[in-house]
């Protein structure tokens, strides 16, 4: 009787550290596991430059610039962007 009480005790210890170990591999591989976001959620060039502008920048530099900013702006046609698509060439270097 003592021996299959041992043979139970261990195959009941064997099958709970088998158990372990498993469950410690899938939580492993699901806490490490990177799933790259849709392109249309991740954010434009337009949103990193200006990540603490909520509600969005207006292109268009209503300062003097050079001729050959208004020209890459006319090109690009930044008076037509609608945020969040707007070129990062729209804004001036800051």
């Amino acid at each position: 009787m003592t021996r299959a009480f041992t043979r139970s005790v261990r195959s009941a210890l064997a099958t709970s550290a088998v158990a372990l170990l498993l469950a410690a591999g899938v939580a492993h591989s699901t806490a490490n596991r990177y799933v790259e976001q849709p392109e249309f959620l991740q954010p434009t060039a337009a949103q990193e430059m200006f990540a603490d502008a909520e509600f969005g920048v207006d292109p268009m530099v209503t300062g003097p610039v050079s001729a050959s900013f208004e020209q890459t702006q006319t090109a690009l046609g930044c008076d037509k962007a609608v945020w969040p698509n707007i070129p990062p060439a729209c804004y001036p270097d800051r």
